[in-house]
């Protein structure tokens, strides 16, 4: 949703209307002579409080041109054209906040000192019916209410962005550090076996076997690992369109070859039910899930799969029949790297919730010590 239809939107919400607009309209002309001693006091204010002042950092020139941009927005504050370009003018204010560190905490008090002083010379100004002065007080009071609700929402947002982009970086980060180490214990492997097959004197046919075969080993765990890095770091955006879910999981098996010793069980609540999503990227997650579940299994067991729609949302959900997840590890299953399993990467999973996040789904697990584990993919149904 763009700023100015998430700003129509808070319109509607409080009920604002063309006759709102008039009367804010009219009463700038009472207020305009007071904006600079408003202005003054809004900047006088915050030197007293550092949190709020140490973003200042450009001295009497800064904050004199601070106060014209200040100026400049009641003076659109009270020209009753609430357009697209208002809106976008008043988004980046939100934005340019979250540039310079200024906690949304100060533009909330700030706005509301200001609000006081404003109502303040209202009332000392005002000629007109008390009936009057409390509609043009409700209509002032709602537009303020308007400019801080789409100022906090473009700071909000951009700090989440923000956020989110930091935490993807580090992750990258240490993603990155655990790669090296993935791949090193490959590298030092072939190395070994290459110094061997250089400098060995007449080597026989079955050692040269030997060191080929671990050669060969080594670099298919090394691309393995790269393929995981580079699912989690490229994943495109998904293109979403109906996949019929027990068709998508079936193509997935058939890839997947689960050992004979494992059985499969399906409790599927109707026929040819579908789910919103990019196919090839859910076949990733399936594909993860269901790899999960066959080696939670080494001994052999049941796969269960249980395929639900409903209030809009389609449930896949995996259970097996293995050891479960001890407790202390569940809460660190989805995190970049963790891996319960010995030649685990640790990536399967977080790539997985990634995905599922990206669709606007989740990704959760149920698991007890000794009776098996369930994981839930929770997707936007399609019709």
């Amino acid at each position: 949703m763009t700023a100015f239809l998430r700003y129509q939107e808070l319109q509607r919400y409080v009920g604002w209307t063309d006759v709102d607009s008039e009367r804010v309209q009219s009463v700038g002309p009472l207020l305009a002579s007071a904006f600079g001693l408003l202005i003054d006091d809004f900047y006088a204010e915050i030197e007293h409080h550092p949190d709020a002042s140490k973003v200042i950092t450009g001295g009497a020139e800064q904050i004199s041109r601070l106060k014209r941009s200040l100026h400049r927005w009641l003076e659109e504050l009270f020209s009753g054209k609430y357009d697209r370009e208002y809106v976008e003018r008043r988004w980046r204010v939100g934005h340019r906040h979250v540039d310079i560190g200024l906690s949304q905490v100060y533009t909330n008090v700030a706005l509301s000192r200001l609000r006081h002083g404003l109502l303040r010379t209202l009332e000392d100004r005002w000629e007109r019916t008390p009936a009057e002065l409390l509609a043009c007080r409700g209509s002032l009071n709602s537009l303020l209410d308007l400019d801080l609700a789409i100022i906090e929402d473009a700071y909000q947002t951009e700090y989440q962005r923000r956020q989110a982009t930091a935490e993807r970086l580090a992750t990258i980060g240490k993603v990155a550090g655990g790669i090296a180490h993935e791949l090193r214990n490959p590298l030092n492997v072939v190395k070994t076996s290459v110094y061997f097959l250089l400098n060995a004197r007449d080597p026989s046919e079955e050692k040269k076997r030997v060191h080929l075969e671990r050669i060969e080993r080594q670099v298919g765990l090394a691309d393995s690992v790269i393929t995981a890095l580079n699912d989690f770091a490229r994943l495109p955006t998904p293109e979403l369109q109906p996949v019929e879910i027990e068709a998508c999981l079936r193509d997935v098996l058939d890839l997947v070859c689960l050992p004979t010793n494992i059985q499969q069980e399906w409790h599927i609540a109707s026929s040819g039910l579908k789910m919103l999503g990019d196919r090839s990227q859910l076949g990733i997650v399936f594909g993860n899930l269901i790899r999960n579940a066959r080696d939670a299994m080494p001994q052999g067991g049941t796969l269960r799969f249980y395929i639900a729609v409903e209030s809009e949302m389609a449930t896949i959900r995996f259970q097996d029949t293995g050891k479960g997840i001890p407790p202390e590890h569940v809460q660190h299953i989805f995190e970049p790297l963790y891996s319960t399993k010995a030649k685990g990467i640790g990536l399967g999973l977080s790539i997985s919730r990634d995905i599922v996040d990206r669709h606007q789904g989740t990704l959760t697990v149920a698991t007890e010590p000794n009776a098996g584990c369930s994981f839930y993919v929770r997707l936007p149904a399609a019709r």
